[in-house]
């Protein structure tokens, strides 16, 4: 088969067009005569859940035992069908992320069949998170299933090519990485993360680039900020806030590769994997270069290993990711519901709100780090704050900071990308101190005009 041939022109734009479609494009629908905008695997993933409504916590305490069951006799027998490649990558686990899946299960239970005190399994704290790993299931079945779409067909090498220039200089990171980012801004922070750890582990990506790419380019979707907009009561600031949120991402973008400790992450690959390094330019223009280079990929698909993959994506996502989330989304949710210490970790912020003149500055400096816990924390807490400017400045700040436990921070320990809690802590915070500022000022500047 040749680069010259119709097929492998199909094989390349079909499929990476129906992914673009599947993970990108916005498509509207209307609601109780509201329109709405959503993104057809979000749609998919609703309606699935819909019809799995019924049995949906059943399925996900089950994924949760299959995940402690499985690592179990892997860790302490040598059942020989636990060898295969498939349950190796699953069960696979250390000591510690053994323990952290048993505390992951066990929350559960006691989620589920409400034991304990209610500080667990509250709606507020448990049962919030165990609706979250309950989505996450049918948002990583067509993920899973779909994600070879954006990765297997060319896509990536002809948009690595093309973007190599931009995210080069100004993001230390390969062209490639373009998609990921698209897919997370317009889809879900959780399928930048799982296309992400699916490009380290194939070798594209080093631990430096998959770390600033897990932590740095996977906000949340614009769907999601209209949400966040929805609970502040500034749905009417829409433009001025996404606006700001661009900004201060941006700026934070260019700084967060080049300090500490994103910047002393290793040049090294995935150990598991044969490197994947761009290629050398040559004498050919740029896109000529880019159209022969996505041919020659789609030219070596095999549909029977493509679909394998997927089916394997899937599987790993439900029993790798779910139980991850259930113990770190329940435990950090239950310290900022109940104990102050987000509270009192924020104190040290009120002079500074107070010194770039931020009305209500106590009140917001509450707000300023439980967003670690969840991205809706923060808006749920300064709902109450009087000064519009204020909760402008709580919802932008809470996107830009990217890391939250309920769901990107518990996905991202899940995966093979190399950060641990620690380095997402330092991030988290690293993240504040860069964009408040910014998103200050963007606020002062936007409400001299309203």
């Amino acid at each position: 088969m040749t680069t010259k041939s119709t097929k492998p022109i199909l094989w390349f734009i079909l499929p990476s067009l129906l992914g673009l479609f599947i993970f990108i494009f916005p498509v509207f629908y209307t609601v109780d005569g509201e329109r709405e905008m959503t993104i057809p695997i979000a749609f998919l993933s609703n309606l699935a859940g819909d019809i799995l409504a019924p049995v949906i916590a059943e399925l996900t305490i089950t994924l949760a035992a299959i995940s402690v069951i499985g690592s179990l006799l892997y860790m302490f027998t040598n059942a020989a069908w636990l060898q295969k490649p498939i349950f190796q990558s699953i069960f696979a686990v250390t000591p510690f992320w053994l323990i952290v899946r048993i505390i992951g299960f066990t929350l559960g239970l006691l989620i589920i069949f409400q034991i304990g005190p209610e500080w667990v399994w509250g709606p507020d704290t448990g049962d919030l998170i165990f609706e979250l790993a309950s989505l996450l299931i049918t948002v990583f079945l067509f993920a899973g299933i779909f994600l070879p779409l954006l990765l297997n067909f060319g896509l990536l090498e002809f948009a690595g090519t093309l973007m190599n220039v931009i995210m080069r200089p100004l993001f230390r990171l390969p062209g490639r990485s373009s998609i990921d980012s698209l897919a997370s801004w317009f889809g879900d922070a959780t399928i930048g993360v799982m296309m992400t750890n699916q490009q380290y582990m194939e070798g594209h990506y080093t631990r430096r680039e998959a770390a600033v790419l897990g932590t740095t380019f996977n906000i949340v979707s614009i769907t999601f900020t209209i949400v966040i907009l929805g609970y502040l009561s500034l749905e009417h600031l829409f433009f001025p806030y996404y606006m700001t949120i661009v900004i201060a991402g941006f700026v934070a973008a260019i700084i967060m590769p080049r300090i500490p400790p994103l910047s002393r992450f290793s040049e090294d690959y995935y150990e598991h994997a044969t490197p994947q390094k761009e290629e050398p330019k040559d004498g050919r223009p740029l896109l000529k270069r880019a159209w022969q280079g996505a041919l020659t990929r789609a030219s070596q698909v095999h549909i029977v290993s493509t679909g394998k993959q997927g089916f394997k994506n899937v599987l790993e996502l439900w029993i790798g990711v779910i139980p991850i989330v259930l113990a770190f989304g329940t435990v950090t949710i239950i310290i900022a519901e109940q104990t102050p210490l987000f509270t009192w970790l924020g104190t040290p912020f009120i002079p500074i709100l107070e010194l770039m003149q931020v009305p209500e500055a106590q009140a917001a400096s509450e707000t300023i780090l439980i967003g670690f816990a969840d991205m809706l924390l923060p808006a749920l807490i300064g709902a109450e704050i009087q000064s519009e400017m204020t909760r402008f400045i709580i919802g932008c700040l809470s996107v830009t900071q990217l890391i939250f436990m309920s769901e990107v921070g518990g996905l991202l320990l899940a995966s093979k990308i190399p950060v641990n809690f620690m380095h997402l802590v330092m991030i988290f915070l690293l993240r504040t101190i860069i964009t408040l500022p910014i998103i200050v000022l963007c606020a002062h500047i936007v409400f001299m005009f309203v």
